[in-house]
């Protein structure tokens, strides 16, 4: 009997897990994503243009961030889902039918917004989700599995990208990037397409056999609030409710840091004499360790702070020690290093989700997300200027530090805890 009532539950999981593997893989497949710059550059576009793309792409991520938050708090979540990849199916149309600077910054303004949309919709679903099938403890596994398909397809699209390109380009120029982008355009679609095969329970009890599921009733998963109230309740959720101001800190340092060193990883590889037809295998390692660290996501959300402060801690110097020494060592305690940060951005994911009490929770995920896209912003140059100045080393070397200052701070806690308990 106990083995019957495992499967049930495994299969109302998979219900949830299949369509949204799916979505993700879908989502991070896109062939343009490691070749855009490229299409920039051929359609003679300066570096300055190129850049101003970019900070317009930030930008925008900054400014809709939060309100798209609230908005998947107030529609269904499974529509805002599938509007995203639609919207960035729109972008990459602009930049193939009217290719210019106008057209590149139109896609991404939507591109942009199609990122907002996601950010905290997507782990607000997921957990809302799992606590209607009673599985809420399955958060950190769902999404830690969830963040290494991501990377997974992420560079399964970079190693098809090129040679589609090359292939495309034997018919003449005018056709590389529209093989490269047709097929991005569809993989949006199918992105678009998975997101409404997700279930959508928002707000419902448990479902039972005499009820209609949220499948059935298009009205499942609105808010009973309004928009601004919405909004507003969940702004003030994340500033008067001090567990989860923590939670929001903690996912920002451990988010933003890493999150830019690793835009920066091929020129430290490079720095190191690496040659360029080896630099891509040297990331397939480091990215094959963050992928690992996903996957082990799930298991570490259970470790109490001490022990997740002294895995923060292992990572910190294993970024640094990785970037200084190079070489086949180097590689392999960056790869640890990425690994344990990617687990590490689980777990404070799953803490911030376990701390939020109100119905504005994707409002609430995407202040988080929103702290970590402005520390990020501020990082960026910050590394830029510590490079030019010293080295790619000394820069992964000093912002390896906040890693260690969160693991004595969350050490400490814990200290102070277990002495108050006793």
């Amino acid at each position: 009997m106990f083995t019957v009532v495992l499967r049930a539950d495994d299969s109302r999981i998979a219900r949830l897990t299949v369509p949204l593997y799916a979505h993700v893989a879908a989502k991070e497949f896109v062939l343009l994503y490691p070749v855009y710059a490229l299409l920039f550059d051929e359609h003679g576009l300066s570096v300055t243009q190129i850049g101003s793309l970019f900070a317009l792409w930030s930008g925008i991520g900054l400014v809709t961030g939060v309100p798209a938050g609230a908005l998947a708090d107030v529609v269904s979540r499974r529509y805002v889902l599938a509007a995203a990849p639609m919207l960035t199916a729109a972008g990459f149309t602009l930049w193939l039918l009217a290719p210019g600077y106008t057209s590149f910054a139109a896609g991404f303004v939507l591109w942009g917004i199609s990122g907002s949309l996601t950010s905290g919709a997507l782990e607000a679903f997921v957990h809302d989700e799992l606590s209607h099938r009673g599985a809420v403890a399955r958060y950190a596994r769902v999404m830690g599995v969830t963040r290494a398909i991501e990377i997974g397809a992420a560079g399964a699209a970079t190693l098809v990208a090129v040679p589609v390109l090359n292939w495309a380009g034997r018919g003449g120029t005018d056709g590389d990037f529209a093989a490269v982008g047709a097929a991005s355009v569809a993989t949006c679609v199918l992105c678009a397409i998975a997101a409404m095969a997700l279930p959508e329970n928002r707000g419902l009890i448990p479902a039972t056999p005499d009820r209609k599921s949220a499948d059935e009733d298009p009205s499942a998963g609105e808010s009973s609030l309004g928009y601004l109230a919405t909004l507003r309740a969940g702004i003030v959720e994340a500033r008067d409710n001090r567990r989860v101001r923590v939670a929001i800190v903690l996912l920002v340092v451990l988010t933003s840091f890493w999150g830019v060193l690793d835009e920066y990883a091929p020129l430290l590889v490079a720095d190191h004499g690496v040659a360029t037809e080896t630099i891509p295998l040297v990331l397939a390692v480091i990215w094959a360790g963050a992928t690992a660290g996903g996957l082990c996501g799930g298991a570490l959300a259970r470790w109490p702070d001490s022990g997740f402060a002294g895995l923060i801690a292992v990572g910190g110097v294993c970024l640094a020690a990785g970037a200084v020494l190079g070489g086949i060592g180097g590689w392999m305690l960056l790869a640890v290093a990425f690994g344990i940060c990617q687990a590490a951005d689980v777990v404070a994911d799953t803490r911030l989700q376990d701390t939020i009490t109100g119905q504005s929770r994707a409002t609430v995920t995407s202040l988080g997300a929103f702290g970590a896209d402005a520390a990020a912003t501020a990082v960026y140059p910050a590394v830029a200027a510590v490079v030019s100045a010293t080295s790619y080393s000394a820069a992964f070397t000093m912002f390896a530090a906040p890693y260690l200052v969160v693991a004595c701070v969350l050490s400490a806690t814990s200290a102070r805890r277990r002495r108050y308990l006793a």
